[in-house]
């Protein structure tokens, strides 16, 4: 089960990327810097997402 729930915090990470980038593609492409700039955080935050990730699975690690 808990090996699930990583692999849903990693999806959603995945997932949350790609987003980002098609923002940010987007807005690259039309000019619109909001969106160019959404599409980053975006990304930004998948980044963290990944590390939220790796944290956990590293403590996991320590108590088995």
């Amino acid at each position: 089960m808990k090996s699930n729930v990583r692999l849903s915090g990693r999806a959603k990470a995945v997932s949350k990327n790609i987003d980002g980038k098609t923002q940010a593609a987007a807005g690259n492409i039309t000019g619109d810097l909001k969106d160019l700039a959404a599409g980053k955080a975006k990304q930004a935050e998948s980044q963290v997402r990944n590390t939220v990730e790796d944290v956990k699975a590293q403590v996991q690690n320590l108590f088995n």
